[in-house]
């Protein structure tokens, strides 16, 4: 993954941007009886680590609403930039969409690094923010900031809680993927597991580098420390090159327990030996199930040529309810009328997703699935959702 810019680098980014910022826009105030309404978006679109579904499902969604009349006329101009994983420019990406281009909020996002470094920046502009895909500790903790996804946090509490309690697998194992300050927040998702269960983890190793040529040492070292089951938490290229590590070794009774970043269609493809199985929580309704539950999602995406992952069901959903909640607003639409809407909304209900969506309230809930050996196709091995805690 690219490697934060220095601190002094990125302060200077920011008060040179500061500056620009000031110099157009209209500050969030809508543009005007009948003005295109500025929704903005920041993604890691490029870079060794991307995100780039999540704000392609929202502008999907925005173009279908934008066709069918917009609100009473009104088209969402959405914005979308990429910060590349760097903090310089995800901080000049907050800077033009809420500073120069006016944006009322930003919805549909999927960054590697903007939520923590622009939280602040929010806050001081009076803008929320709805990822689809929240990745960064800054995304779960900033009264700005709002994800449509359970994020990697929760989904390693619900991974481990599967793991141990209906799995009951022991010598559970962690390996970390650290990006930016998350250490703190996955050891509080490790202890809320430890809290709820009563267990602990065998072994952690919180050194695993994203985009790593070769994962034999990480794998080798946890399989001479006992593990019999690894809870890992890497972007899917990673996790590939991790689970092949382990069939080199010959290591075929590991269980794996990974999170929502590996669940796709070109992970399965590419896994021939799964070990014991590799186990997800899905963050949404499992998309590979041909469900009614996701027909409006998939038809929209396949119209649009957009690959069918869980990080584009996110960035529908955050789209979605951010029409929902716009076509309840009386009066002018400005970046101070959709704040006080999103803060005030009441949950919104969806069957792709097991906690209904209100602004401020976290998403604890994931669908179990399992890749086998040979099979090359996720399943189902649930037919409810698993929820931290229960």
């Amino acid at each position: 993954m690219n490697k934060r810019a220095s601190g002094t680098a990125a302060l200077i980014a920011v008060a040179a941007l500061a500056l620009a910022g000031c110099a157009g826009g209209d500050g969030g105030s809508g543009g005007g009886e009948g003005a295109p309404i500025v929704v903005g978006s920041i993604n890691t679109i490029s870079g060794p680590a991307t995100f780039p579904e999540a704000s392609q499902a929202a502008a999907a969604v925005f173009d279908a609403f934008n066709d069918a009349g917009g609100l009473d006329g009104r088209k969402i101009d959405y914005k979308t930039l990429d910060d590349k994983g760097d903090p310089a420019t995800a901080t000049a990406s907050a800077r033009e969409l809420v500073g120069s281009d006016g944006a009322v909020a930003l919805v549909g996002s999927a960054s590697l690094i903007e939520c923590e470094i622009n939280a602040k920046y929010y806050e001081q502009e009076s803008i929320l923010s709805m990822p689809g895909i929240g990745v960064d500790t800054g995304c779960f903790d900033s009264e700005n900031i709002s994800p449509a996804n359970v994020g990697p946090f929760n989904d390693m509490t619900l991974t481990l809680q599967y793991g141990s309690e209906v799995l009951g697998l022991d010598d559970i194992c962690i390996l970390l993927e650290i990006a930016g300050s998350t250490r703190p927040t996955y050891q509080a998702a490790i202890d809320k597991w430890s809290e709820i269960t009563g267990k602990e983890p065998k072994y952690v190793d919180d050194t695993v580098p994203y985009g790593a040529s070769d994962y034999t040492p990480y794998i080798v070292k946890a399989r001479e420390q006992g593990c019999k089951a690894l809870a890992i938490n890497p972007v899917e290229p990673d996790a590939i090159g991790q689970v092949k590590a382990a069939n080199a070794q010959g290591w075929d009774d590991v269980t794996w327990l990974y999170l929502t970043s590996v669940y796709s269609e070109n992970f399965a493809e590419a896994i021939d030996d799964a070990g014991a199985g590799i186990y997800v929580p899905a963050e949404f309704y499992p998309f590979t199930d041909d469900s009614e539950i996701n027909s409006d999602w998939r038809t929209l995406m396949e119209d649009n040529d957009i690959p069918l992952t869980s990080f584009c069901q996110g960035g529908y959903l955050a789209a979605t309810y951010f029409i929902e909640v716009l076509k309840g607003i009386d009066g002018d639409i400005t970046r101070e009328s959709v704040s006080a809407a999103l803060k005030s909304m009441d949950p919104i209900e969806n069957p792709m997703v097991g906690t209904p969506y209100a602004f401020g309230t976290q998403n604890t809930a994931g669908w179990p699935i399992i890749l086998k050996s040979g099979t090359h196709a996720w399943e189902q091995v649930a037919d409810d959702w698993l929820r931290i805690g229960e």
